[in-house]
C-alpha cells in the first residue's frame, strides 16, 4: 500500500523544470556576477568602466553589461534610497534625491556646524562647477580678490589642491572635496543643481545660522580689490589707448 505522507510530501514541490527556472533567475549563475559587480561599484571611490569590472571578475563585456543592466532596474524601484547610474563612462551608487533632506540632516548630526559666508560661497560654487580652477580664473569670474576665501575653504575642509595648471607660472589648481559632498548630501559633482540653485542648496544644507557676516581674510580681499580697482581708475586709459 502506498505511503500517505510520501504522497501529500510531493504535493506542491515543483517541477524539475521550475527548478531549472528558478536556477537560471536571480538565485542562478548570474547572482554571483551581480553581487560582485554590486561590490566592485560600491567600493570604487570614482565611477568604474565595464572594462574594469570585466577585469576584476575575469568575464566578458557583454556579461557585465547586461549585469549591471540588471543591478540598475532592481534599484530602481522606491523601496530603494539609493541607486546606480552611468556617470564620466563607468558606473557609481548615488542617493536618490528624494532622500537628500535625510541625507543632510544625517551628515549635519554627525559633524560639527559648518558656517561660511556669502563670499566664500559664491567662490565655492564657482570651484564646485569649474574645477579643478586656479585663483586667477576663480577672481576673474568673480570680479574680486579671493585669497582670503580660498584659505577659508581649505580650512574648513571644503576644497584641495589639485595639481598645477601647465600655463605661465604654474598656479595652483582647486577642486572640491569628498567633505564637500557629504555636507550638500551630494553623491558626485554631477549631482549639483543649476547655479541659480546653489544659494538655495547652500541654505538647505547649511541652514540660515551656517550663513555668516565676511570673515576677516575675506574682508582684505574685498578692501584689495577696492583699492586695485581705485588705483586703475586713478592711473586713467593706458598710453595709447583712446578716451571712448
Amino acid at each position: 500500500m502506498p505511503d500517505e505522507s510520501a504522497f501529500e510530501a510531493t504535493q506542491g514541490a515543483p517541477e524539475p523544470s521550475a527548478l531549472t527556472e528558478a536556477a537560471a533567475g536571480p538565485a542562478g549563475p548570474g547572482s554571483e556576477l551581480r553581487a560582485a559587480i554590486e561590490a566592485i561599484v560600491y567600493a570604487a571611490e570614482e565611477p568604474v568602466t565595464v572594462q574594469q569590472i570585466a577585469s576584476a571578475v575575469h568575464g566578458e563585456r557583454d556579461a557585465v553589461r547586461r549585469a549591471l543592466r540588471e543591478l540598475i532596474a532592481a534599484y530602481e524601484t522606491d523601496e530603494r534610497g539609493i541607486g546606480i547610474r552611468e556617470v564620466a563612462g563607468g558606473y557609481k551608487f548615488y542617493t536618490k534625491p528624494q532622500h537628500h533632506d535625510a541625507v543632510r540632516r544625517f551628515i549635519k548630526s554627525l559633524q560639527p556646524p559648518l558656517r561660511l559666508s556669502m563670499p566664500a560661497l559664491e567662490t565655492l560654487s564657482v570651484i564646485a562647477y569649474k574645477q579643478p580652477v586656479t585663483l586667477p580664473e576663480i577672481q576673474e569670474i568673480r570680479g574680486v580678490q579671493a585669497a582670503g576665501v580660498i584659505k577659508t575653504l581649505l580650512e574648513r575642509g571644503m576644497i584641495t589642491t589639485a595639481g598645477r595648471k601647465e600655463a605661465l607660472g604654474r598656479p595652483i589648481l582647486y577642486r572640491t572635496t569628498k567633505d564637500f559632498l557629504m555636507r550638500f548630501g551630494l553623491a558626485g559633482v554631477e549631482d549639483l543643481p543649476s547655479l541659480k540653485e546653489f544659494e538655495a542648496l547652500a541654505r538647505a544644507a547649511l541652514g540660515d545660522e551656517g550663513i555668516i557676516p565676511d570673515e576677516p581674510g575675506e574682508v582684505a580681499d574685498a578692501a584689495a580689490g577696492e583699492a586695485s580697482a581705485a588705483a586703475e581708475a586713478a592711473e586713467g586709459p593706458a598710453a595709447g589707448d583712446e578716451p571712448i
